[in-house]
């Protein structure tokens, strides 16, 4: 038996710790650290970790008690300097080694603001929580104007790309000298030695210094205003919280909010590579990523030593980048009851590794009954998406709900609810798409100029590499709706993009051989067999051509999620016709393989899986209608889905 470390910041106690520090610094497995109300302004570093699943060290905020950690400090000293702008001074040596209004954020895949013309800082200023944007200069802070636009993804085709306009008028401005950090901020007539006016200091809340540090829970605690820096597949990737690099982590019922860019971090660690396209400029990101792969298979990246960890019933909102970032640490992991939002939507920068969650790597991750809602991209799921299961979850309110990259299967999505009105980029292959409701817009494209690694199924050792053909994929008993508007040209309502696909395996082998000899060039002639059979159409989605079995109507459903008191629930207007289209209880043998990977849709332990179960857990018996969720009745339908 271990044991229980008491936490509290009553110095009049002279028993126990009076920072989560103190007691992590001695903590043995099998201890639990229970740690008592107040504000910890502090970066927990457990120096141990536990030896087993049943050998953990645990910390907990003590029941009924609300335990904050901030990476940040209040700052009331400031000067009034002209009008709404106000300044404080702060000695350099307040920061240590590591001053977030110094530290440029920078790296692979990072594309505005334009590095050649100007930087932000991994510095962030508050008041009473809020978060100011960084001004350009010292002069812009003077008279800041609203930002009608921010620096948007590509494809978002808004006239405003920041979610809250009005907010960019708080704006701040540092220069650090030999001596001091002098930091400015345009308080918009807010005294702010009278206000809680708070700056982040420390990069994490929580987070070991040195990998392998494994079997740690964290529960129950609120951490905030991290000072995190930018997260690529190829670089370092420290959370506000995260496990660096070690196995078997608990993060469960916390609640994590305003890291400069990612919030939970179950990724990659230093020595595989970090930033180096962006530092040498010798070869693309792409070649440094795969070498990274190779790199971390040399230092034990397996299942025995890495991964497997459980992120549950957090709710992770207000981050810059990513709400759950991990390249390759996050392999075997479980992403359950998850409350994700208003992820990368201040636009004060952007870059091609965001998300709500953003992983690579993702072999055997399971991702379920997650609420992922207002954020650029709800999540984006990038290479090596093996044996991974994104089941249960809601989207709703995201510029777009999903994307799967440059992977080659198998992975399953299957009784979710897609509700924005872009829903996937399928950037992939060897995808079963299982009983979803998508309420807009698909884009499709192969990507023949990367080839990108596979597995051995339930494995980190690579099988092979090759690139992404598009196609290969099953799509049965979905519900697609039409009538949102489109992005680009390739954004389509339902499955047509598929067409001239052959239908079988049997087919696209006739078509290979009709080709004659050949090797590669003959494969990119060929589109990838497509499995699509009993979805409904409608509202003017359009159906892949050999689909037999199917259900077509041009009646508009008026399917929405409506925000009520008690919860959140999806509205449907349900046809007839639509519930004529029984479903089948589908299961792995209903799949077959994936033809590059040559491996099932199983589950982590390689069992079969049963579809038998819809989005609200209820049991799906054959002859139910299709879609996520079963004993839909004709007319309109209102479904408390979280």
């Amino acid at each position: 038996m271990g044991r229980e470390l008491h936490v509290s910041q009553n110095k009049e106690k002279s028993e126990g710790f009076h920072t989560i520090q103190e007691a992590a610094s001695v903590a043995e497995a099998g201890d639990r650290i229970v740690v008592h109300e107040g504000t910890y302004r502090e970066w927990v570093r457990p120096k141990k970790g536990g030896k087993s699943n049943t050998d953990r060290i645990i910390y907990e905020a003590a029941e009924g008690e609300k335990v904050i950690i901030k990476g940040s400090e209040i700052v009331d000293t400031w000067e009034n300097t002209k009008g709404n702008v106000w300044k404080a001074t702060i000695a350099n040596t307040f920061f240590g080694e590591f001053n977030p209004y110094k530290e440029k954020l920078e790296g692979d895949w990072m594309v505005s603001p334009d590095p050649y013309e100007w930087h932000l800082h991994l510095g962030e200023v508050y008041m009473n929580g809020k978060a100011f944007y960084e001004s350009r200069t010292l002069e812009e802070l003077d008279n800041p104007q609203k930002r009608e636009t921010g620096f948007a993804a590509p494809w978002m085709k808004r006239e405003e790309a920041l979610l809250h306009p009005e907010d960019s008028i708080y704006q701040w401005h540092a220069i650090v000298d030999e001596e001091n950090t002098h930091i400015y901020a345009n308080f918009q007539g807010a005294n702010p030695n009278e206000e809680c006016v708070e700056i982040n200091v420390r990069r994490s809340c929580f987070y070991p210094e040195e990998t392998g540090r494994d079997y740690i829970t964290v529960r129950g605690f609120e951490m905030a205003q991290a000072a995190t820096p930018w997260t690529p597949p190829t670089a370092d990737q420290p959370g506000l919280i995260g496990a660096n690099w070690s196995k078997g982590w608990i993060i469960e019922n916390n609640i994590i909010h305003d890291s400069k860019c990612s919030g939970i971090s179950i990724g990659k660690e230093a020595s595989t590579g970090h930033n180096e396209c962006t530092f040498t400029h010798r070869k693309p990101g792409y070649q440094y990523q795969m070498e990274a792969v190779f790199k971390a298979r040399q230092i034990g990246w397996s299942k025995e030593k890495i991964g497997s960890h459980i992120i549950r019933n957090n709710t992770i909102y207000d981050c810059g980048q990513n709400g759950i970032v991990g390249h390759m640490g996050c392999v075997f992991s479980e992403i359950a009851y998850n409350h994700i939002y208003n992820i990368a939507v201040k636009h004060e920068y952007f870059g091609y590794e965001i998300g709500g969650i953003k992983l690579h790597a993702a072999i055997d991750v399971q991702i379920h009954h997650n609420n992922i809602h207002n954020c650029s991209l709800g999540t984006w799921l990038d290479w090596q998406i093996q044996g991974t299961r994104i089941s249960k979850n809601l989207f709703y309110e995201n510029d777009r709900d999903l994307m799967i990259e440059v992977t080659h299967g198998p992975h399953i999505v299957d009784n979710n609810i897609f509700a924005s009105d872009y829903n996937f980029d399928n950037i992939a292959q060897g995808g079963a798409f299982i009983n979803n409701l998508c309420c807009g817009t698909m884009r499709r494209e192969p990507v023949l100029n990367r080839a990108t690694p596979y597995h051995r199924p339930h494995s980190t050792e690579v099988a092979g590499v090759t690139f992404v053909y598009g196609g290969d994929d099953r799509w049965y008993q979905n519900i697609f709706i039409g009538g949102a508007k489109t992005y680009t040209e390739q954004s389509l309502s339902g499955t047509i993009d598929y067409n001239g696909s052959p239908a079988s395996m049997e087919e696209y082998i006739e078509r290979i051989i009709s080709e004659g000899n050949g090797d590669n060039e003959v494969y990119e002639l060929v589109k990838d067999p497509v499995y699509i059979h009993n979805n409904g159409y409608l509202n003017g989605a359009l159906s892949y051509d050999k689909e037999k079995e199917k259900f077509i109507s041009a009646e508009n459903p008026k399917a929405s999620i409506v925000v009520e008191e008690d919860g959140t629930y999806l509205e449907i207007y349900v046809e007839k016709g639509l519930l004529d289209l029984n479903a089948k209880v589908l299961e792995t043998k209903d799949l077959g393989r994936v033809r590059i990977v040559e491996a099932a849709y199983e589950d982590p332990c390689g069992n079969p899986i049963v579809f038998d179960s819809d989005y609200l857990d209820q049991a799906r018996m054959e002859g139910t209608n299709i879609g996520p969720v079963v004993n839909l009745k004709e007319g309109r339908n209102k479904i408390k889905v979280w």
